[in-house]
């Protein structure tokens, strides 16, 4: 057999739904469907510091959010974002404009 044999997709670890709750702090709320409590918990901290007092119209939210996301890929956990908008209409009218 070959490696590639071994090297089949691992299950997720859990999963991360990040909501953005408004503009009064705390802007983000984090919940979980599955996954070890503890591993969920220490990326949350990590994720809330980088997020916090961080709307996601600041310029500073899409590369945190991208780090976010790297962070929730090393460690095997499904991440959802709900924003409380659509963000294919965002990119689409920042391309217009």
């Amino acid at each position: 057999m070959t490696d590639t044999m071994d090297a089949l997709p691992e299950p997720p670890e859990g999963h991360v739904k990040v909501v953005y709750m408004g503009p009064v702090a705390p802007h983000w709320d984090f919940m979980s469907d599955f996954g070890d409590s503890g591993i969920i918990e220490q990326f949350r901290t990590r994720a809330e510091a980088r997020l916090l007092l961080l709307p996601p119209h600041d310029p500073q939210f899409r590369r945190n959010r991208e780090r976010i996301n790297r962070d929730a890929e090393r460690e095997n956990l499904l991440i959802d974002w709900d924003l409380g908008y659509d963000e294919e209409d965002e990119e689409s009218e920042t391309d217009e404009g």
